[in-house]
């Protein structure tokens, strides 16, 4: 299922039969397929705009998983730059880091976002910007954690002895160990951003109309839930199957990586 949205999110414009953006008068909500009075051209009917609502979703997730992606990765290298930082203080400076890092974990990232992008203002790359800026902590902490645990670890201590800097610690010897963390927090994170991005979209925050985003697709059929109740079904599906799909994609990894280490 994961492999289906990464596909839609590549080939966007290979798959869709209409332009994401393109109206049409003479077919406005239309109902999808599998209806009665439904269209095999339209398969998931069409908005109240008479824009495919095909065509508008796969673009949909095209923006929504790219955004979520690209957030994730960025997040991912700053948090780890800083966690490793933080991992390897000692004294009052990692009691006070690791103080002001419990505190930003306890506030929701969502609820962290909405506050960016109060400052930074609307757009779907302030919102992405906003994102990246609340999921930091999460890949501070873990790293941070990862990092004073492998401290304390003979090869780490025999490394110290050979005159090795900490740069050359965390690069020679605990960055290549952290890749399977790395990766099971990198999904978790995915499913994260995804929820958030569509969220921020849905509440007219992040991506605006008509810039075809599941978030904004969901919001735009609201108006007409009661005439085309497809307009708020399909995208609102899309989202929890992408959201789906990315959990237990994580939770598989996880499992598979704990036997791998547990042998």
């Amino acid at each position: 299922m994961l492999a289906l949205f990464v596909v839609f999110a590549l080939f966007a414009p290979v798959i869709t039969p209409y332009d994401a953006l393109e109206q049409n008068i003479d077919g406005l909500l239309i109902p999808p397929s599998w209806m009665a009075n439904g269209s095999i051209s339209y398969l998931f009917g069409t908005d109240a705009l008479g824009r495919d609502l095909f065509t508008r979703i796969i673009y949909g997730c095209r923006v929504t998983l790219g955004s979520a992606f690209i957030t994730v990765v960025l997040a991912m290298l700053m948090g780890v730059s800083l966690g490793a930082f933080a991992g390897m203080l000692r004294g009052v400076r990692s009691s006070v880091a690791n103080h002001l890092l419990d505190a930003l974990m306890a506030i929701p990232t969502l609820l962290i976002a909405i506050i960016i992008v109060a400052i930074l203002g609307t757009g779907l790359v302030n919102s992405m910007w906003a994102i990246t800026l609340a999921l930091i902590p999460q890949f501070v902490h873990h790293t941070r954690s990862f990092v004073r645990a492998e401290m304390k670890k003979e090869y780490i201590i025999a490394s110290k002895l050979d005159g090795a800097s900490k740069w050359q610690l965390f690069v020679h010897s605990i960055l290549p160990n952290m890749t399977e963390m790395l990766v099971v927090q990198g999904t978790l994170a995915l499913s994260i951003a995804v929820i958030d991005i569509s969220a921020l979209g849905f509440l007219n925050l992040g991506a605006q109309s008509p810039l075809p985003e599941l978030g904004v697709i969901l919001a735009d059929g609201l108006d007409v839930t009661y005439l085309a109740p497809w307009n708020v079904a399909v995208p609102g599906m899309a989202i929890f199957f992408m959201v789906l799909s990315i959990n237990i994609v994580g939770d598989g990894l996880r499992s598979a990586l704990r036997k791998r280490v547990s042998h």
